[in-house]
């Protein structure tokens, strides 16, 4: 079993900065993607940013630009960070770690971290 703690989030005024950070520990073998998810009321679930193991990045439309996510792959952690946020910035982000363990794929998830953007 694979968990994942995260940390940063909050409250900021629209064209601030926020910070995540979320760790995994526990069977963290074969790890490959691991990534943000966001889910406003009202809305669906979202990809925001996912980072391979070998550095490759994919980006939300919504996001580029503005959102950054990095990987230490010798720390297990993962990061985002976001710039020129928006009200619309505004969910919980949850961090996701794909795990693979042929023929099946695991998904984990963090407890999710509240980001308020305010206007």
């Amino acid at each position: 079993q694979v968990h994942l703690v995260e940390s940063g989030g909050g409250l900021v005024q629209a064209g601030g900065s926020l910070s995540l950070s979320c760790a995994a520990s526990g069977s963290i073998f074969s790890i490959n993607a691991m990534g943000w998810y966001r889910q406003a009321p009202g809305k669906e679930h979202e990809l925001v940013a996912a980072i391979t193991s070998g550095g490759s990045t994919n980006y939300a439309d919504s996001v580029k630009g503005r959102f950054t996510i990095s990987r230490d792959n010798a720390k297990n952690t993962v990061y985002l960070q976001m710039n020129s946020l928006k009200p619309e910035d505004t969910a919980v982000y949850y961090c996701n770690a794909e795990q693979e363990d042929p023929p099946m794929t695991h998904d984990w998830w963090g407890q999710g971290t509240q980001v308020t953007v305010s206007s």
